[in-house]
């Protein structure tokens, strides 16, 4: 074999081979852990060294380790704190050295990584930003310093890729010299260990009473006291009782509003049975305020469980009509749509069929990271090669 022939052949079968990739993430419960945990393997598989930075508690529930890479923990904040961003780009700015190419994920992550890669008589490295999220909604200073911070960190990166296309083309308005959807992709599930009715006699439901199904963090995005609003609506004997697997911010807030209001809702915390919880619904529901490419939804279709989610973000794209969906914010309509559902099996059937048509047609976790080496290779050209 020709030396020419060689690095042909390495940089089809391992086109990171030689390189350091850098993948940071700020303090992450959900989504974006996930992500990166499940591109870790393709990224190693494609010949690259990886380290993955973030908040030790945010390795403690992904394992980065157990995937490969090595991590360095680095307290990036999910919100603003300015003086812990300038010790974290400190730390950053020593984790990566050596590092040939650095992908942030998130915006919290990306103002982090920019600032830690600006560092004088050192050469640039190639930056990627994933935008997961679009900023809260509401205005006042917070707001206007997190929109500087968002216009400076998109054109500061190299590529970014946005999880949908509103984030899509937000980011080319604020100016980003190279933006790409990248649809993120939730991992499969694993099978259900338990039948359907171990489950719902666990949830303490009895007979016919429907169950409805919500999985997400407990924040404000996620909707809930929307969701408390609706289920207000149908409170009472035989309504549907709904069983939301999660904890954050909110738990204690929503916690005092089920008892205070004797609503028809169980928090049942993080839960690892996701899989055991959709089988067993007779519906899920998303009322989140704003989504890009929901790992639930995605979740929920695959499993064959009828979704009503709210009219927002990437979620139309990404569901089309295989999910009733209503504008976010609107409890009466969310209450109207979920008995509507339950109350039409026919209806119920149809959506379950169109969620299993449409997941089909999703990109699965391997194209997903595909589209990452494939980006990272071309920023970094080929093995052995210079930048």
């Amino acid at each position: 074999m020709t030396p020419d022939r060689s690095v042909e052949q390495a940089a089809g079968e391992r086109p990171l081979a030689g390189r350091r990739v850098a993948e940071v993430l700020a303090t992450s419960t959900g989504g974006v852990g996930t992500h990166v945990r499940a591109v870790l393997p393709a990224v190693r598989a494609a010949g690259a060294d990886v380290l993955v930075c973030g908040a030790a508690a945010t390795e403690e529930l992904f394992g980065f380790r157990r995937a490969g890479a090595e991590f360095t923990p680095v307290g990036i904040s999910a919100g603003l704190a300015p003086a812990a961003d300038a010790r974290a780009v400190l730390e950053l700015r020593r984790a990566l050295a050596g590092a040939d190419l650095v992908h942030a994920h998130g915006l919290r992550a990306g103002l982090v990584a920019a600032a830690a890669l600006r560092v004088p008589g050192v050469a640039r490295r190639p930056l990627v930003i994933t935008l997961h999220n679009a900023l809260p909604e509401g205005g006042g200073l917070r707001r206007r310093v997190l929109a500087a911070a968002e216009r400076a960190t998109v054109r500061g990166a190299d590529v970014v890729l946005a999880a949908s296309d509103d984030l899509a083309d937000n980011a080319r308005r604020l100016g980003a010299r190279d933006v790409r959807t990248a649809p993120v992709s939730a991992p499969a599930l694993p099978p259900a260990t338990r039948t359907r009715e171990q489950v719902r006699a666990e949830l303490g439901v009895t007979g016919a009473r429907p169950l409805v199904v919500a999985v997400g963090r407990l924040h404000p995005q996620k909707g809930y006291d929307v969701l408390l609003d609706a289920a207000s609506a149908w409170a009472g004997d035989g309504g549907p009782l709904v069983a939301i697997a999660g904890d954050g911010p909110l738990e204690h807030e929503l916690r005092d509003r089920i008892t205070a209001e004797r609503l028809p809702v169980l928090l049942l915390g993080r839960r690892d049975d996701v899989a055991d919880l959709l089988a067993a619904a007779d519906l899920c529901v998303l009322p989140s305020r704003w989504e890009a490419r929901s790992l639930t939804a995605q979740e929920a279709l695959r499993a064959g469980t009828p979704l009503v989610a709210t009219r927002t973000g990437g979620l139309p794209g990404l569901l089309g009509d295989a999910a009733e969906l209503v504008p976010a914010g609107d409890a009466p309509a969310l209450a109207a749509a979920v008995t509507g559902v339950l109350g039409d099996p026919a209806r119920a059937r149809a959506l379950a069929e169109a969620g299993l048509a449409q997941a089909r047609t999703w990109p699965d976790e391997a194209a997903t990271a595909r589209t990452l080496v494939a980006v990272y290779r071309e920023l970094l050209g080929p093995p052995g090669g210079g930048p």
